[in-house]
């Protein structure tokens, strides 16, 4: 499948599938997108806490580098799991601009050490980060009551449906700890009954820019 660095709305770079017209991130920004759904929507709920954190979807590192920086602002431990089946290529990772968009230059060595390090080795990025990337796929997720917070970050419903089924949606419910809670970008009807379905409650929110609603559910 072809696939091309393309630049969104608020400067940052993404990652765009020209077979499925689907991209990593919202051709309305990137780093907006990530922002306004995994941190203001999710992390910020866990102000001074330590807090576990899954992302389904790892991709090209913005949500967990978006987090690593956050960290400080929101006085916590992070625990956090990157799940990705299909890993970004190294070439790709360099093209990505996130550490020059979030004036993070003195973290480039913590974007690349995300990138470079081992699949299913937890490492410590500083003394409030450990970072474990899985390369699995969704469907062979098992773990029970392990995480605070779950970023679904999958590609669209559009592409790929089977990624948003009530089978999904099950093995999230259980990977969270009571009162955990799993926020997304999507906002799909058909989504949100999967949700109910396994036992989440389900709120809808304003969207990031370019999308009005998005998803986040409660254990």
């Amino acid at each position: 499948m072809k696939r091309e660095i393309i630049q969104t709305k608020d400067g940052s770079t993404t990652i765009h599938l020209e077979e499925w017209n689907e991209s990593y991130h919202s051709k309305h920004g990137a780093i907006q997108e990530a922002r306004h759904v995994f941190i203001k929507n999710g992390l910020s709920l866990f102000k001074n806490k330590s807090v576990s954190v899954l992302e389904i979807g790892f991709g090209t590192g913005l949500n967990a580098f978006i987090t690593f920086l956050e960290v400080p602002k929101l006085g916590q431990i992070i625990d956090y799991t990157g799940v990705e089946a299909y890993p970004v290529a190294p070439e790709e990772v360099i093209l990505m601009n996130y550490v020059a968009e979030l004036n993070a230059s003195d973290q480039l060595f913590i974007f690349e050490q995300m990138h470079q390090c081992n699949w299913g080795e937890q490492i410590k990025l500083n003394d409030v980060f450990s970072l474990t990337k899985r390369k699995q796929f969704f469907q062979d997720i098992d773990d029970v009551a392990q995480f605070d917070l779950i970023y679904f970050d999958a590609f669209g419903y559009r592409v790929q449906p089977e990624l948003w089924s009530t089978e999904i949606f099950k093995k999230m419910y259980d990977a969270l700890k009571e009162n955990g809670v799993l926020v997304t970008y999507a906002a799909r009807g058909v989504v949100k009954r999967s949700m109910i379905e396994v036992g989440f409650r389900v709120e809808k929110l304003e969207g990031p820019p370019g999308k009005r609603e998005m998803f986040r559910a409660f254990k």
